[in-house]
């Protein structure tokens, strides 16, 4: 059974930071692009970025260019994604993701809230 937990979310000043975690497991880790996607109350779901296989490349979502980055650990079967220079306007779930490929769907994990408030 594919599992994705994700952790380390929690309230945080403008400004400060935060690094999210995602702990995979049922499915061969490192075979995957993973993904964040996050969602805040009332909106849609936003791509907040996809990185390769082998942890070589990362793309972003326009607003979290230069203040996020994906990471993640093949041999943990984790993937994370560490958050600087937050905004209120971060506020959101944010779900780790199994991207999809030809023949599977895509996978979300249950999310972990990030607040951005003073």
């Amino acid at each position: 059974e594919v599992q994705l937990v994700e952790s380390g979310g929690g309230l945080v000043q403008p400004g400060g930071s935060l690094k999210l975690s995602c702990a995979a497991s049922g499915f061969a880790f490192g075979n995957y692009d993973m993904g964040w996607v996050r969602q805040a109350r009332g909106k849609g779901p936003e791509w907040v970025s996809t990185i390769n296989i082998h942890g070589s490349s990362a793309k972003y979502g326009d607003s979290m260019k230069g203040r996020f980055t994906s990471s993640r650990d093949n041999a943990k079967n984790t993937l994370y994604l560490q958050m600087n220079g937050l905004k209120p306007e971060d506020t959101a779930v944010y779900y780790c993701r199994k991207v999809s490929t030809m023949t599977e769907s895509d996978f979300w994990g249950q999310g972990t809230q990030v607040t951005v408030s003073s």
